[in-house]
Formats: C-alpha cells, structure tokens, sequence
C-alpha cells in the first residue's frame, strides 16, 4: 500500500485492501490514509467508555461497538473507524462482508493533540449526513471533559459540555455518564501539558 496518498482508489478497491490490512486507514474520495495509533490514556478511556456502555445498554435495544467497526458516510463516500459506536435498533451494514456500518445513533471521539482538530472539523462535517445520528461526543484525553453536539429536530446541533460534579445526559439512549467513571484509573501523569 504504498504511495496511497497519491493515488486514487474505488470505494470497492478500498474496501478490498482494507479487510486484507494489518492496521486501519480512512478513505475520502479516493484517497486512503494511514490511521495513527492511540496513547495508553486515549485507550484506557475508551475501554472505560465500552464497559460503561456494554453494562447500561445490556437489557436495551441498542448495543456498542469498539474503533475496529469500520463506518461510512454514503453521502461523503467517507469510510472511518469512530472510537466507539452507539447503536439502536437494526444494525444496518454496507455489504454481506458484516464489518462496515451505516447507521450510528451516537458516534463518541476521544480527543489527542493530532486528531482534535479534525475530529471538531472536517470529521464532524462527515458525521452531520448520517440521517441517524443523534449525538456525538467528544471525551478529552488531557482533562476531565466531555461536549456534546446534539441534532436537534431542525437538523441544527446543540452544544453542551460536561460539568464535573454532574452526570452527563446522553438523551438518545436515556443514559448519563459519570466523569469519574470515564476516567477511571487514568494516570494524569502521563499527560503532557495537562491544561
């Protein structure tokens, strides 16, 4: 897969090279990138993200998935892999070969210096024409923080951001997150310039 930048693929070709990779790229229009790795803290908290989910949806018709799901915006021909998925009702998948979804409920980012950016711009611009989704969040991996974009039934987005010493509303799925529960067992030590 070299060169992958410079030169253009199908969304079929991608799909073909993707399932025989051994590490995840995005592809938009006709371009696939390399997926970075993620630090000890952005994986532990979305360990903790997975466990506190898998419990709270266990008796609920939605269910959670970790980043090795792959999702596509149809709209955007834009293939990724979220960090965590939320999904309520039929699971809806792109082909027989069961590893590419298309209709998210939530869609949860946990926040690193390279990804920030993208994941607040370009990245939620993608997510926004998923007629599904309901919420995205954003999890910092620097502090204990958590934002919210709700669709609203206009299709504007609501913003909300978390308050330490109040559970976190995720209407979509009648839940609430509890910050300690989130970052449970992180080590803040080894956050660089923890803000």
């Amino acid at each position: 897969m070299d060169n992958l930048a410079r030169t253009t693929f199908t969304e079929s070709e991608y799909l073909e090279l993707e399932r025989k990779a051994d590490f995840k790229s995005e592809y938009y229009k006709g371009e696939i990138f390399a997926m970075a790795g993620a630090t000890v803290i952005h994986n532990k908290i979305v360990a903790n993200l997975i466990s506190i989910f898998s419990q709270f949806l266990k008796d609920k018709p939605c269910d959670v998935y970790p980043s090795d799901l792959r999702l596509w915006v149809e709209s955007e021909g834009f293939y990724t892999y979220p960090d965590v998925t939320i999904v309520c009702g039929k699971v809806e998948l792109l082909d027989n070969k069961f590893d590419t979804l298309k209709n998210p409920t939530i869609i949860i980012e946990v926040l690193s210096d390279s990804t920030e950016k993208y994941d607040r711009g370009q990245k939620f611009s993608f997510y926004r024409e998923i007629p599904s989704l309901k919420e995205y969040i954003l999890v910092s991996s620097k502090t204990k923080k958590i934002e919210k974009f709700k669709r609203l039934e206009d299709g504007n987005y609501l913003y909300m951001e978390s308050n330490e010493n109040q559970p976190f509303p995720l209407d979509s799925i009648n839940a609430n997150l509890n910050l300690e529960d989130v970052y449970n067992k992180i080590d803040w030590s080894l956050v660089e310039n923890k803000s």
